[in-house]
């Protein structure tokens, strides 16, 4: 008896529900991974400045110290996303990102076992910054293969919302680290809380990370790159990795860079420098700072898919236009609102900044992988997303708080986003639009040009030649 073919729209209803799954398994391990690296984010400006370093008369000395430990972090990256990238082009996304949620989980732990300065001297920032580097290994492999694992599964007409769930669960994580914080700071007290209240937070990963992972178990690498992984198992000459990517598609690498470069300093400024403005600069309350944070974080997450569905309907460059030009007004607004020190105003400021960073942010996972081919997209993707961040995001923080430091006032520090966000434009006038774009599509392109260079018939063109 022949079974019955399912009608189309059981079909996609089936879909639907698959491809819901895949966003869920990339969101839960997005929100360990960056519950873990902001977590420290937080630590560095309340606690770390303060227990890891040597004491110093300069209030703002120990805070830059820990925010040199941090941007570390920054510079393993690119390591881990050249690392991840090349086996994860190779061996599927799913595998590589479970290796990286253990990873970043048991160095957060770790972190939280540390002894401090007064312990061990020197041997505790040394230890810190290995844990560090070892955590930003980790998550420099994580964003590719998170955001790839959805684009990769998603419609051509709704990739950029469904691609952008992923980013929404940076603030998430983010949120749920600051409540974490919040709520150890509330309930002990401010000796206890320095002592080993803070420690809580980082043994907490461990609960996290294993739900993460679980999840992550019950989903497949998508149709499209195992289309291409037994490709590049099956001809000699199909390549894949960092080394090809940037010999093939350089302007892919250095536009993504671009993008990534204004969009990454503003992210660093609203939620990380803020706390320091407005705890050291304007002597405000710790838990007020921390529950403003958090409320912003939650706009961010609201945000991020509203803006991600919009750039599939209006286009990936006008959405990012719109950020970038915010983000270069951003500072001249948001810091005078700060010094109101009103508490309503400054979460508007907060939640403005953050709303503008949505405009950049929700889209960059459907550019970017809508600039490269399946064979080498987790290496393109984490390469010009990781290595922007080693000049980017790990130094705003540093140079925020030195600028604030050597001049007390907000305006070098605005200057500096500004220019930051006409670097960004150059990218955005220069990229290619790329909303509805099969991947497919990019595919075949990308055969064809390797079969012109090695002399090669594509299987494209045999179907061709037989009908």
């Amino acid at each position: 008896m022949a079974t019955a073919t399912p009608p189309d729209s059981v079909y996609a209803e089936y879909k639907e529900s698959s491809l819901r799954r895949v966003v869920t398994a990339a969101m839960a391990g997005t929100i360990v991974e960056w519950y873990e690296f902001f977590l420290y984010a937080t630590a560095a400006t309340l606690v770390f400045g303060l227990i890891m370093f040597p004491p110093s008369d300069d209030p703002y000395a120990g805070i830059i110290a820990a925010f040199v430990t941090y941007a570390v972090g920054f510079v393993a990256r690119p390591l881990g996303g050249i690392v991840f990238g090349h086996f994860g082009d190779k061996y599927g996304r799913k595998k590589l990102l479970q290796v990286a949620i253990v990873l970043v989980g048991v160095a957060t732990f770790l972190m939280g076992c540390l002894p401090t300065f007064q312990q061990v001297g020197y041997l505790a920032p040394i230890l810190l910054v290995v844990l560090r580097f070892a955590q930003g290994f980790a998550v420099g492999g994580e964003w590719g293969g998170g955001v790839l694992l959805v684009a990769e599964h998603s419609p051509d007409k709704s990739r950029g919302f469904w691609s952008s769930f992923p980013q929404a669960a940076v603030p998430i994580g983010n949120l749920i680290a600051t409540i974490v914080l919040l709520v150890l700071n509330w309930s002990l007290p401010a000796d206890a809380f320095l002592a080993w209240g803070w420690r809580v937070a980082f043994w907490l990963s461990v609960v996290i990370v294993a739900i993460g992972y679980y999840i992550r178990t019950k989903v497949s690498d998508a149709p499209i790159f195992l289309e291409a992984q037994e490709e590049v198992q099956a001809k000699e000459h199909v390549s894949y990795g960092v080394f090809e990517v940037i010999k093939r598609y350089p302007r892919g690498v250095v536009t993504a860079m671009g993008l990534r470069f204004a969009e990454n300093i503003m992210y660093y400024l609203v939620v990380t420098f803020s706390i320091v403005y407005l705890q050291k600069y304007l002597e405000m309350d710790t838990a007020s700072v921390l529950a403003m944070i958090a409320i912003a974080h939650v706009v961010h997450m609201i945000v991020i898919p509203i803006v991600g569905r919009l750039a599939d309907v209006v286009g990936r460059k006008p959405v990012y236009t719109i950020g970038t030009i915010g983000a270069a007004a951003w500072g001249f607004i948001a810091f005078p609102m700060f010094n109101t020190k009103e508490p309503v105003i400054i979460i508007l400021a907060i939640c403005l900044g953050l709303v503008i960073h949505s405009f950049m942010y929700a889209p960059q996972p459907a550019i970017m992988a809508e600039m490269f081919p399946t064979r080498m997209r987790y290496s393109g993707v984490s390469i010009g997303y990781q290595v922007t961040s080693i000049v980017a995001g790990s130094l705003a923080p540093i140079i925020a708080t030195a600028l604030l430091s050597a001049y007390a006032s907000y305006v070098p520090i605005a200057v500096y986003l500004a220019i930051a966000a006409a670097i960004t434009l150059v990218a955005v006038i220069s990229m290619r639009e790329t909303k509805g774009i099969s991947l497919r599509e990019l595919d075949r392109v990308d055969r064809e040009r390797l079969a012109a260079e090695t002399g090669t018939v594509t299987v494209d063109a045999k179907a061709e030649a037989k009908s």
